[in-house]
C-alpha cells in the first residue's frame, strides 16, 4: 500500500496550508489515518490522526489551528492547517493502516512534504 502526500511549501506566519494524503494499492480497508511532522533536530510526532469511525485525536500545540479530516471513499486525508507559526516549521508525513486485500495488515508511511512558514 503507497501513500502520495501532496500539499506543502512556503507560508507566511499567520497563513494556511492544505496537506492531503491518499492510500492506494490492494486495500480492503483503511482504519487510522494520521499526520506527523519533523522538525529539525526533533523527533518525529503526531500531529493528528483520524481513525475510520471519525474519532480524532489532535497535538495540543495545533488545536484549535488544524483540523484533520479524511474522505474514507476515496481513502484521502487532510489537514487543513490555519493560523501557521514558525514553530509549524517541519517535514510533515502522512501514515495509514488497515487490511489488504490478501487479509494481511498495513501500516504505511508516505514520503515527507516540507511545510516552512516564515516571512
Amino acid at each position: 500500500v503507497q501513500l502520495q502526500a501532496s500539499g506543502g511549501g512556503l507560508v507566511q506566519p499567520g497563513g494556511s496550508l492544505r496537506l492531503s494524503c491518499a492510500a492506494s494499492g490492494s486495500i480492503l480497508k483503511v482504519n487510522d489515518m494520521g499526520r506527523y511532522r519533523q522538525a529539525p533536530g526533533k523527533q518525529r510526532e503526531l500531529v493528528a490522526a483520524v481513525t475510520s469511525g471519525g474519532s480524532i485525536n489532535y497535538a495540543d500545540s495545533v488545536k484549535g489551528r488544524f483540523t484533520i479530516s479524511r474522505d474514507n471513499a476515496k481513502d484521502t486525508v487532510y489537514l487543513q492547517m490555519n493560523s501557521l507559526k514558525s514553530e509549524d516549521t517541519a517535514v510533515y508525513y502522512c501514515n495509514a493502516d488497515g487490511l489488504r486485500t490478501d487479509w494481511r495488515t498495513f501500516a504505511s508511511w508516505g514520503q515527507g512534504t516540507l511545510v516552512t512558514v516564515s516571512s
